[in-house]
């Protein structure tokens, strides 16, 4: 075997998982990004709020992350409205009760 023949075969290899990764990746779509990115916004205040609610903390968190977590996410649900996208319009709105129920248990205690 030459070194020819051994470099096709290495490159035919190559060119073959780079089609099926390409393949990988077009199957996840934009909208599970979004999805999960939704999802990740309303789960940044959510460790400072447990922690406060359970005595663990003394620190609520910055008003400003929670001002503009919130703004993030009241853009989404906008975004949502206009497209009429229901899967991230029942996301949303969960995430804001869910946000919402425990800053009340939190502030009411």
């Amino acid at each position: 075997m030459n070194f020819d023949s051994i470099f096709n075969k290495v490159m035919g290899y190559v060119k073959g998982a780079q089609v099926d990764f390409k393949g990988l990746i077009t199957k996840l779509s934009t909208e599970t990004i979004g999805w999960i990115g939704i999802l990740l916004c309303h789960a940044a205040t959510i460790p400072t709020l447990l922690g406060l609610m359970f005595g663990l903390t003394d620190n609520p968190p910055p008003i400003d992350m929670v001002l503009i977590v919130w703004g993030a996410l009241g853009m989404f649900f906008m975004k949502a409205i206009i497209q009429r996208d229901i899967l991230n319009l029942i996301t949303i709105g969960l995430g804001f009760i869910m946000q919402a129920t425990l800053m009340a248990l939190i502030f009411f205690k």
